[in-house]
């Protein structure tokens, strides 16, 4: 293969500035999540048909896999301004009034985590999302009257990475639930090679096919390890990144041939040289690495339960033969056999 066909395609010019978001902007450019998007697909065309909003959207699944992504689509799929907070961010009642009664109609709110609301600030919700009206209470004790406000229509769209947190009221008001899934292989080079072209980055398909490969399944990921093998190679190499410029990059950032990072192979470390392959506890196997136990069990945990390296017992975690093989150790012998007591031949 020639050094021209090496080349990524000239970068589109409306599409590059100083610093640009490599977030796609319509449905069509979206890579991946055949399921949602084909869902979805119908759902804003049928909207388009009656002139009508969309209906509520409720979007889980782990970080990074493009939730505020869509958000931004659907917005821009139906023409409509979009306005982004967080369940954290909306603290009182009135933070969240003060949005709703500042919509255009049918504009796109976005709530990410929106399972952390707090319980006030979710009750302003039910009327708002059933009935597009605002319950306020004017006056306190037996003077206290209550005020329906009209709000203009609008769509909510929330994100979660709990699901499980969402109170079930809140959950029934949403039109449609979705769950995003890890990308395969082929998606995520097909975003990296998109990011590539956005960014004005010489990337080959062998070094796309790389990156992917320890991208985790998850596009942020992925976009944030193209950055990386980008100022490699054009502080180490030539400005191409290949195969093998990826993969030195790669490694000299500290991300394995399986996406592991320094603080997952520290953890399978612990576990199998400082715990014999466990079982251990998490307070236990998080001081170990120095890191909280909510930060080993939500952010590091999980991947390397889907890996097969780890897993969770009563007794705390264990490692299996993978998680040895992968560190080059030998697993421990298993124990021997107990001697009999009593002589059971007759």
């Amino acid at each position: 293969m020639s050094r021209e066909e090496l080349l990524a395609p000239e970068p589109d010019p409306f599409e590059v500035t100083e610093e640009v978001s490599l977030r796609p902007r319509r449905l069509s450019e979206f890579v991946g999540q055949p399921q949602l998007k084909e869902h979805l697909g119908i759902m804003l065309e049928a909207a388009r048909r009656r002139s009508q909003e969309i209906d509520h959207l409720l979007l889980a699944g782990p970080p990074g896999l493009g939730k505020t992504s869509m958000a931004g689509i659907v917005a821009a799929e139906m023409a409509v301004g979009l306005r982004v907070t967080s369940g954290p961010a909306l603290v009182r009642a009135g933070d969240l009034a003060s949005i709703l009664t500042d919509l255009q109609e049918g504009a796109v709110l976005f709530i990410d985590e929106i399972h952390r609301l707090g319980r006030a600030v979710e009750e302003i919700l039910y009327p708002a999302m059933e009935d597009f009206v605002l319950d306020i209470v004017l006056g306190k004790g037996p003077a206290a009257r209550s005020v329906r406000l009209p709000l203009p229509r609008f769509t909510l769209i929330g994100a979660t990475t709990r699901t499980g947190l969402i109170t079930g009221p809140l959950r029934d008001r949403f039109g449609f639930v979705a769950r995003l899934d890890y990308y395969g292989p082929s998606e995520l080079q097909a975003i990296i090679l998109r990011s590539a072209r956005i960014l004005g980055v010489t990337l080959d398909p062998g070094g796309a096919e790389e990156i992917a490969g320890r991208s985790r399944g998850t596009p942020r990921i992925a976009n944030r390890l193209l950055k990386r093998v980008r100022d490699f190679a054009e502080v180490r190499g030539d400005g191409v990144v290949s195969q093998a410029v990826a993969r030195e990059g790669l490694a000299l950032f500290g991300v394995d041939v399986l996406g592991l990072d320094k603080v997952d192979r520290a953890i399978l470390d612990a576990v199998c040289r400082r715990f014999g392959g466990g079982p251990v506890g998490l307070s236990t196997l998080a001081v170990s690495v120095g890191e909280e136990t909510e930060t080993v069990e939500d952010v590091y945990e999980p991947f390397l339960l889907q890996l097969g390296l780890l897993m969770r017992t009563p007794r705390g975690r264990v490692a299996t033969p993978a998680a040895w093989q992968h560190l080059g150790l030998d697993p421990p012998a298993p124990p021997a056999a107990l001697p009999q007591l009593f002589d059971t031949d007759v």
